[in-house]
């Protein structure tokens, strides 16, 4: 759904703010993931995700997420997943995981996954502006879920990065 804010006028969304978050149980899986194979393991992660997390009737709580743990590189620290507000069984690759608590900078991004990275670059200076420090973890909420009729204008996706003490 496109917004209906006129063109002239900030989508706040759009702002970068810092929020206070608590800590929220997920499942996820985790892996360390070259560049070119993160497609791959996050549509095989949330395959078994689905598959586990009906067996062990927990549903989601929150939209799909992406977590990272480190910073640009040829591989990637990360984890799937979803929030469910308890613990899963370790089964299939799925197991226990959380998204931190405390103070986050947050931004929505809205359009294709290719613009992420100019998102997250645009949010890693606000930051710096702030006289702040980014802390090791962020992960990315897909709001809306793509599907092969999504227009990639529509998408929005929440990014949010932990702040460093």
């Amino acid at each position: 759904m496109r917004s209906d804010h006129d063109s002239n006028t900030p989508d706040p969304e759009q702002q970068p703010r810092l929020v206070e978050l608590e800590p929220e149980t997920t499942a996820v899986v985790r892996g360390v993931v070259a560049l070119s194979e993160v497609r791959t393991f996050f549509d095989e992660a949330f395959a078994a995700l689905g598959r586990v997390l009906r067996r062990q009737q927990v549903p989601p709580k929150s939209a799909a997420f992406g977590m990272y743990h480190e910073g640009p590189g040829e591989k990637r620290d990360l984890e799937v997943g979803f929030v469910t507000g308890r613990e899963v069984r370790a089964e299939d690759g799925v197991v226990t995981g959380e998204l931190p608590g405390g103070r986050v900078a947050r931004v929505t991004h809205h359009g294709g996954f290719d613009g992420l990275g100019e998102s997250w670059e645009r949010l890693g200076a606000w930051i710096r502006a702030q006289g702040l420090r980014g802390g090791q973890d962020r992960w990315e909420t897909y709001v809306t879920q793509p599907t092969a009729d999504t227009d990639p204008r529509d998408l929005r996706t929440e990014l949010n990065w932990t702040i460093a003490d």
